[in-house]
């Protein structure tokens, strides 16, 4: 397992707590919708594909599903909490098709991490900053390989403010959190970004309120 240490944003610092990664992992399987964000994610990954790379993996879950279809996928797992790191350590012990990398997404991916089949993340890109996601997923584009895909499933920005109260309802979120409201990009510019990129058939694939599943492919040549 390789360790890449990098000083945490102060933004996310919360993440570092256990209390904070125990109340996520407590509630993961309840939040609304988002296993069919999931299957559909997992449906789109084609069966020949041998490496993935999955960003802000937390405890490995989309792993772990892939797996089931794919249970010899070779796969990167990336994020920054040493918390939820201790999870994914214990949930991948024995298994050595996992390589577990410490590195905060607020800054530049690692340069040695080689290319990839598919690159996906869950619910993790959202906390960054719009000109940060914009360059990650430049730094994604480039270690795709040609053909390959990028799944970002994540939380986005509504102009509607009914929609927005009404997901923070359901949510069980009706405080709102500015910090973490302003960070959220939508979708339509997202989409642009990843076309002046160079991805192809780039598009929204699915969503639910604030929920969207954003692919976009890198071409053949």
């Amino acid at each position: 397992m390789i360790s890449n240490k990098n000083r945490i944003a102060d933004d996310h610092s919360n993440w570092r707590t256990s209390s904070r990664v125990v109340d996520y992992l407590n509630r993961i399987d309840k939040i609304p919708h988002r296993t069919e964000g999931e299957f559909l994610l997992c449906e789109f990954i084609p069966k020949k594909t041998s490496r993935i790379l999955d960003l802000g993996t937390g405890n490995g879950r989309l792993i772990k599903l892939l797996k089931e279809k794919m249970p010899d996928i070779e796969s990167v797992a990336i994020d920054f909490s040493p918390p939820m790191l201790s999870e994914l350590r214990r949930e991948f012990l024995n298994d050595k098709t996992v390589e577990i990398i410490e590195h905060d997404l607020t800054y530049p991916l690692p340069t040695n991490l080689g290319k990839f089949d598919a690159i996906i993340s869950s619910f993790s890109i959202h906390h960054l900053k719009h000109n940060r996601k914009r360059d990650l997923y430049s730094e994604i584009f480039f270690i795709l390989k040609p053909g390959g895909i990028f799944c970002n499933l994540d939380h986005i920005h509504s102009e509607s403010k009914k929609l927005n109260q009404y997901f923070r309802k359901i949510m069980g979120r009706t405080p709102v959190n500015k910090e973490h409201s302003k960070r959220l990009t939508k979708i339509d510019i997202q989409l642009e970004w990843l076309l002046e990129i160079g991805f192809i058939d780039v598009d929204c694939y699915w969503r639910w309120l604030e929920f969207a599943l954003l692919i976009g492919f890198k071409p053949w040549r």
